[in-house]
């Protein structure tokens, strides 16, 4: 049995992918800012025969993340699914210092607190994976504000850390994912571009079907499977670098 940390659990993605793992027999261990959010998430978990712990954790607080990984003791898998507070929909030349450099630092700043907290583990005891995720805007993504250099800083943190830890049998991965229709709501869409309502919800989840290759958008549970399949050992071959399951751009 692994112990499989997420950071930002609660979230659509994170519950869906705690899911996949429990199923595998994995101790999931539930991580985030909100306990009820949290402790429902592992319930159902526990619900369908599944180990799963919830603890609060604030994933941009060092002695936070250090602590409860103390408390977990050997860590297998860590997944990083923090928000970063993203700004969309504003041109870049209309663009605040605030906004354009929120999602860079905030996004730069949990990656690393948490990457470093399970790397220095794993290295200890001989291997683990390091999972990030972002959209995969650094390739060039017009009106994506923030999330394209918040995107490349992740992307090149994976890269360098990989080679450091790679002798010590530690991977570190990353997973590219964008537009996930159970994700976008008015609500969580709203928080990043305020000019968002249901019409144009409607409009974003057409539009991005027609622009991926496959003319349809991946569902959650397809991005819940790829991720455990990165951090399973069917992928060992895997480190430093990218998965695209965005079904757009090439990787």
């Amino acid at each position: 049995m692994r112990n499989v940390v997420i950071y930002g659990a609660a979230g659509n993605i994170g519950s869906a992918v705690a899911g996949v793992f429990a199923r595998q027999g994995d101790l999931v261990h539930l991580t985030g800012r909100t306990r009820e959010t949290l402790e429902a998430a592992a319930e159902r978990i526990r619900a369908e025969g599944g180990k799963a712990e919830a603890a609060v954790v604030d994933a941009y607080d060092e002695a936070a993340v250090e602590a409860h990984a103390d408390a977990v003791g050997r860590i297998d898998v860590s997944l990083n699914l923090v928000p970063r507070g993203d700004a969309q929909g504003t041109p870049l030349v209309d663009m605040s210092v605030a906004d354009f450099t929120r999602a860079v630092t905030n996004g730069a700043t949990t990656n690393f607190i948490t990457a470093r907290a399970a790397a220095k583990r794993m290295a200890a005891q001989g291997g683990g994976v390091i999972v990030a995720l972002n959209s995969g805007s650094s390739h060039g993504s017009p009106m994506m504000g923030s999330t394209g250099p918040a995107d490349a800083a992740i992307d090149t943190f994976v890269r360098n850390l990989a080679m450091e830890v790679g002798p010590q049998g530690v991977r570190v991965i990353g997973v590219w994912v964008a537009g996930i229709p159970e994700t976008l709501t008015v609500e969580k869409l709203a928080a990043v571009n305020p000019a968002i309502d249901e019409a144009a919800v409607e409009g974003i989840l057409a539009n991005l079907a027609q622009l991926r290759m496959l003319r349809r958008s991946p569902r959650l549970p397809e991005i819940a499977e790829t991720i455990a399949f990165l951090a399973s050992p069917h992928a060992a071959g895997m480190t430093g670098t990218f998965v695209n399951v965005t079904g757009m751009f090439p990787s």
